[in-house]
């Protein structure tokens, strides 16, 4: 097989990849060449597609809140980036975190990290919330966290399909393969081995292949606690009208907003209940014995739901601290690390795009200093604490 050679390779094309391809041939001016190894080339089953495709700033660790903000304005800049015709269908529309007498001190002290940020987040206590959301249960409710502006949710096709093209339109090349061997000399890898038995040079390699992160740094001997588990999203339907609903997550993690005339829902199974998963089936259920009681308690006029259908993705799950992985190996320096977000990775993508490009071409993060999710933590087992986990 003949062997082919490009300055960058990244492992993973989806919102990730296509972001640090689309940053070091963009913002970064980057000169050299890249290629972008992408096993699922029409997205079926990527984490990416399969989302609920939402982004918000309610975080209690501030570089989490920074990346979002970063993303936020990213997406407030589409047209001057991509054209006039560039639509994400960005509804920004809040998120709503409620939260019992229990768990009402943590979402004051993830407000005041917010507000620290400049987040437009307002906290309504009972009265409030009963009053601007006339559909929601209130009675065993002490405190909501609303996101007046800044979170929403968006296409995720779209947003992949704008940083893929304008990636590939200056220069990028996508390639089409699985990627079953590296090959490292010292402290260096020095190229990839595909499924089809190519072989392919490289300068640096990230990984950012989603829930398969953990697999790819495996090849390279890296131990990387990512790994895939499945997360269900359930399409209901409800004859009654919600009006000004917001992404809301209940205090027991159950979690609804609109989707056109329709709504989406779902929650993450309990850890015992958990594994890395292997398939795409839909967990029925847990919407039966979890998902539809609680939205039928806090929302009344769900009681009447109607599921019309459902479909399971994959996140990128990291078992330390659930939060993402962002930095160079700190023995092999041109291994890259760009995974790990378990659930967050989309809408973090412009920010995560922006520093490993930063990386590879100043030596350093520059937008954002995304130093506390280096692979250090991982190595030393010392969890990143992120309160605001959905």
């Amino acid at each position: 097989m003949t062997s082919e050679n490009y300055d960058v390779v990244i492992v993973g094309g989806a919102a990730v990849g296509s972001a640090v391809a689309y940053f070091l041939t963009h913002d970064l001016a980057f000169s050299g060449s890249v290629a972008v190894i992408e096993r699922d080339p029409a997205y079926t089953h990527a984490a990416t597609t399969l989302s609920a495709a939402s982004i918000r700033q309610q975080f209690s660790t501030a570089e989490n809140i920074r990346m979002s903000a970063f993303g936020i304005a990213f997406f407030r800049d589409l047209k001057t980036r991509f054209g006039a015709e560039a639509d994400i269908t960005f509804r920004e529309r809040g998120y709503l975190l409620l939260a019992s007498e229990t768990g009402a001190e943590t979402l004051r002290q993830n407000h005041e990290v917010q507000q620290a940020e400049g987040a437009d987040i307002v906290l309504m206590d009972q009265a409030a919330l009963a009053d601007h959301f006339r559909w929601l249960k209130t009675s065993d409710l002490t405190l909501g966290a609303f996101g007046r502006s800044g979170e929403g949710w968006f296409d995720a096709h779209s947003l992949l399909g704008l940083t893929r093209k304008a990636a590939r339109q200056k220069g990028a090349a996508y390639i089409h393969g699985e990627v079953t061997g590296i090959q490292r000399e010292a402290p260096r890898i020095t190229g990839v081995t595909l499924a089809d038995g190519r072989r392919i040079g490289c300068g640096t390699l990230v990984d950012a292949a989603g829930p398969q992160a953990g697999d790819v740094a495996a090849l390279a001997g890296i131990a990387l606690p990512v790994e895939p588990r499945k997360r269900c999203v359930f399409v209901v339907a409800c004859r009654t009208a919600l009006p000004g609903m917001p992404l809301m997550v209940d205090p027991t993690g159950v979690w609804v907003r609109p989707e056109g005339e329709v709504y989406i829902c779902g929650v993450s199974p309990p850890e015992e209940n958990d594994p890395r998963a292997t398939d795409f089936e839909v967990d029925y259920g847990l919407f039966d014995d979890v998902v539809w009681p609680m939205l039928a308690h806090r929302v009344p006029a769900m009681e009447e739901l109607k599921l019309q259908r459902a479909w399971a993705g994959h996140y990128d799950y990291n078992t330390l601290d659930q939060n993402a992985v962002i930095g160079r190996h700190p023995e092999i320096a041109n291994f890259i690390f760009a995974n790990g977000f378990s659930g967050h990775g989309l809408q973090q993508s412009p920010a995560t795009g922006r520093a490993v490009a930063e990386l590879i071409v100043h030596g350093k993060f520059v937008a954002l200093d995304l130093t506390l999710f280096g692979f250090e933590r991982v190595a030393a087992g010392r969890p990143v604490k992120e309160l605001n986990v959905i």
